[in-house]
């Protein structure tokens, strides 16, 4: 006679039918039956295999949640935390709860995307000059309707709008928002990470659309104001929409991570005051583009792929969404990097609403964003959808980089 246990049933359902509710594991047992076959039998003599462990398990993990609820603390509750320390007013709480707002929105619509044919290209081109996925245009939809109905924001600029917009909804407070509503849309068909990210500036009165204005004259200060270097931000962050829906946030107290628990609706904190490594054995540049660089930045990828002296080489590791290939980075250490090339010869990345929101994120977590020349956060925009090439990580990866550049 053969003896085995079962261990484990993952599954929160019934694997094999069973005419009793059992609570816990039993063995079962592999016995000949009257027809010279085998059978399973449980440790009761019952002749049917049965599956104990869903009841324990999901009253396990009900127990443990309950018994952690008290320890829990959602992005909500750490927002008013953080006002009631006075490190942020009641204004800018409102835009940041917006902001998750639309990320648990925009979630549930990548996650939905295949169902509700949501897939594929839109059929026009935006200011970038890319062809306009179907989720773009909703989750810009979605990104702008929440920050206006927020009453807080003063101006937003997207990556799918032509130019900044005053929001003359707002009552009180008047941020400037910039954001990427979708970054990596290209990976939507294939179900890879994607994400959002979002920067925000300081208020302003400037841009508010007055009576009589001209058209032209509100834009031209609308533009003259988003046009902000990455120092003067407030605060910044970004939302991966991937196996786990994760939202990253600095309000230049250091870099906080939220998860979405989907038991509770709500983003609930899992990483506190995370830290770049000061170096990494990881790379993540778009490689195909190697023959259409600079020779100086062959030379770097080439020492990088060299096994001497460290005695092994550094892994590639690239996924195409800035927001996946960022947090993995940040997490892990090493260098991500989207130069300059012969076709961009500005680089691809935009400087607002992506360089500068995730080199803040990297500066309050430690490590470094540069254009391979200087910091990211000194430069200048002269325009709203200015491009530079980047390179953000380990602060001795970049600077190694940076070497090599010179």
């Amino acid at each position: 006679m053969v003896t085995t246990t079962i261990s484990r049933c993952a599954s929160s359902q019934l694997l094999f039918s069973s005419s009793h509710s059992i609570s816990r594991l039993l063995p079962f047992q592999v016995s000949p039956n009257n027809g010279g076959g085998r059978r399973m039998q449980g440790a009761s003599g019952g002749g049917i295999l049965k599956c104990m462990a869903v009841e324990s398990a999901s009253s396990v993990a009900q127990a443990k949640s309950k018994s952690n609820a008290s320890e829990i603390q959602t992005l909500t509750g750490w927002l008013l935390k953080q006002e009631q320390a006075g490190v942020i007013d009641a204004e800018l709480t409102i835009v940041l709860s917006s902001i998750s707002m639309a990320c648990k929105q925009i979630a549930s619509l990548v996650q939905r995307a295949s169902i509700s044919n949501l897939t594929g290209v839109q059929g026009a081109i935006n200011i970038q000059g890319e062809d306009q996925k179907k989720l773009d245009v909703v989750s810009n939809e979605v990104f702008s309707n929440c920050l206006r109905s927020s009453g807080r924001t003063g101006i937003i600029a997207s990556e799918e709008e032509d130019v900044p917009v005053a929001v003359e909804e707002s009552y009180s407070g008047n941020y400037i928002v910039v954001f990427d509503p979708l970054d990596g849309s290209s990976n939507i068909d294939a179900a890879v990470s994607t994400g959002s990210i979002f920067g925000i500036y300081s208020p302003n009165d400037e841009c508010l659309a007055d009576v009589g204005d001209e058209g032209t004259v509100m834009e031209q200060r609308c533009i003259v104001n988003v046009c902000q270097p990455g120092d003067n931000l407030l605060a910044a962050g970004y939302c991966m929409y991937s196996s786990s829906i994760i939202f990253v946030v600095t309000i230049g107290t250091g870099v906080f991570a939220f998860t979405l628990d989907p038991m509770y609706g709500e983003f609930v904190l899992t990483q506190e005051n995370i830290q770049i490594p000061k170096a990494g054995k990881f790379y993540s540049f778009v490689e195909g583009n190697y023959q259409l660089w600079d020779d100086k930045l062959k030379k770097y990828i080439d020492d990088l792929n060299d096994p001497c002296p460290s005695g092994k080489p550094y892994s590639a590791r690239y996924i195409g969404s800035l927001v996946g290939d960022f947090h993995r980075t940040l997490l892990y250490g090493g260098i991500y990097g989207y130069p300059r090339d012969k076709k961009s010869k500005n680089g691809k990345l935009r400087l607002l609403y992506e360089c500068a929101p995730v080199s803040f994120i990297v500066e309050q977590a430690g490590g470094k964003g540069s254009d391979g020349h200087q910091r990211v956060l000194e430069i200048q925009p002269t325009e709203i959808h200015q491009r530079l090439p980047l390179y953000i990580g380990s602060q001795e990866e970049v600077e190694k980089v940076e070497k090599y550049l010179a």
